[in-house]
């Protein structure tokens, strides 16, 4: 089946929803999502998103606290951009419904995270994102030209290749003109062409063995785009949550928010030791790459499994007030907060790298847009400052709906591109295979390419994966496409990705850290 469409969305993300909103008045729009639309990783973050709002906090002290958590390699046009345009872009947030928490004096109840020097971030108890994503996608199903198809899996973009031209890195002028999107309820793949495609796919956690985010979370986008021939960059810089829930066997691992630092938690050894303090001066408040070596360096220099964050000294009321989700769950597991210690390890959280583009969300693919986790704008550098990444989102949706709105006017459809090709396709699927191999690539690496890495580490997870590779190849082309065996696929060209701009970058800075490059001011 064909379908024409002006703007095309793959993924239901705040970034995708806020885009689909903007862009619905100047034509019609489709979004798609794998699975439910309400599930993406925007759902599950907890802490906030970051905003100017009151004084004496100020752009330039936001501007600031991105740029050194950043390390040096954040584009400073790029972040005061983001930055200056944060208290507009929430007004509008909440023009749409969503509603963040307020004092008793009717101020919003702004909280403080590692690496801000202010109290800017906005939330909504300890759910913001689910917050964030209810209201939107009540917006978006007021809206008469939206369509939402869910359980539709994009498979790749359409360019110039799938008209029988060659396309390569070198060329300026790729094209995408749509997607090819496996109907999980037909289990038949449709095409459908856009004048112009959103990426808003998310991150890649299930790259790693224990991460927070969903089992969606499996780098489609960056995948499709780097296969078509797209800017990726930065993917070195994968970011650990300092605080995941230590709770073996549970998968996501359960974030425990950056704001219960914020709100006075203290990281400490199991024997009830503080040692922040031998990393860094803001101690348990650092930005996160920083806190996030430093458990992992105490985790195995003592041979412990975690450590403890210690939140005993709160106020019940004010913690229950705050934090309900993390305090009912920690409850349900016999870890009273107010009596006991939280178990925590870091957990690959974020990905601040991606497909690379403009202020614009423009890619290197023309009639491609990327906005979200799964880009690359500049604002995050080599590590991400808490809560930057939702308001990152929505001001990124906001400037490449005007660009996409603009491009569509001088568009037209590629009628020429061809059905999906299901030859040697019908061949029954070995499940065993790819679960195997999954487990392999997270093995892989978290063991070798995780919070410390080093030269011979990096080269062996080469290895290890160009093997894993070339099977999983001869198996998409023999069998029967699904939505694992392509997240399969994507999770192993990202991971590769990940290992060869690790090589590539011959430092230690921000979220790497590569041990043959040791960094003078840490251990």
């Amino acid at each position: 089946m064909k379908k024409k469409v002006d703007f095309l969305i793959i993924g239901s993300g705040v970034a995708g929803l806020s885009y689909a909103l903007k862009v619905a008045q100047y034509g019609s729009v489709c979004m798609i999502t794998k699975a439910n639309e309400d599930e993406s990783n925007t759902k599950y973050a907890q802490g906030g998103i970051a905003a100017v709002m009151y004084s004496p906090d100020s752009y330039e002290k936001h501007i600031k606290d991105t740029l050194i958590a950043g390390d040096g390699i954040c584009d400073e046009d790029v972040v005061r951009m983001v930055i200056t345009e944060s208290t507009d872009r929430i007004k509008e947030l909440i023009e749409w419904g969503a509603k963040f928490d307020k004092t008793k004096s009717g101020e919003y109840d702004l909280a403080k995270e590692g690496g801000h020097s202010e109290h800017r971030i906005l939330h909504h108890k300890d759910n913001t994102g689910f917050e964030i994503e209810r209201a939107l996608l009540v917006a978006v199903h007021k809206h008469p030209n939206i369509e939402i198809l869910d359980h539709h899996f994009a498979i790749d973009i359409l360019t110039q290749h799938h008209l029988g031209e060659e396309v390569n890195s070198r060329r300026p002028d790729i094209k995408c003109y749509g997607a090819y999107v496996l109907n999980l309820k037909t289990n038949v793949i449709d095409t459908i062409l856009a004048k112009s495609t959103l990426m808003a796919t998310g991150g890649a956690g299930q790259v790693y063995g224990t991460t927070t985010n969903p089992t969606i979370a499996t780098g489609d986008g960056v995948a499709m785009v780097y296969r078509a021939k797209g800017k990726v960059e930065g993917m070195e810089f994968y970011q650990f949550h300092p605080t995941s829930l230590f709770n073996p066997g549970e998968s996501p691992s359960f974030l425990i928010s950056e704001a219960v630092r914020g709100f006075g938690g203290i990281l400490k050894t199991i024997d009830g030791k503080e040692f922040m303090q031998k990393y860094d001066e803001r101690k348990s408040l650092a930005p996160r790459d920083i806190v996030a070596r430093a458990i992992d360096n105490e985790m195995k220099t003592r041979g412990d499994d975690y450590v403890y964050l210690d939140c005993r000294h709160f106020d019940k009321e004010e913690m229950i007030k705050h934090f309900p989700n993390i305090y009912e769950k920690c409850l349900s597991l016999g870890i009273d907060l107010m009596k006991d210690y939280i178990p925590v390890v870091p957990a690959a959280h974020y990905m601040c790298g991606g497909i690379k583009v403009d202020k614009t969300g423009k890619s290197s693919i023309d009639n491609l847009y990327a906005i979200g986790e799964c880009s690359c704008t500049g604002l995050h550098g080599a590590n991400r400052l808490a809560s930057n990444s939702l308001l990152e989102a929505i001001v990124y949706a906001h400037h490449a709906a005007n660009e996409a709105m603009a491009l569509t006017k001088t568009t037209s459809f590629c009628e020429s591109i061809p059905d999906w090709d299901a030859e040697g396709t019908h061949y029954p699927e070995e499940m065993v295979l790819l679960i195997q191999s999954m487990r392999e690539v997270q093995s892989i690496m978290t063991n070798y390419v995780g919070i410390v890495r080093s030269n011979i580490r990096l080269q062996r997870a080469f290895d290890r994966l160009e093997i894993i590779y070339k099977e999983n190849e001869a198996l998409y082309e023999k069998t029967t496409i699904s939505p694992k065996l392509c997240e399969l696929r994507n999770l192993i060209n990202v991971a590769y990705i990940i290992i060869k701009h690790a090589q590539e970058r011959k430092e230690s800075r921000g979220l790497h850290y590569n041990v043959n490059y040791p960094r003078q001011k840490e251990y």
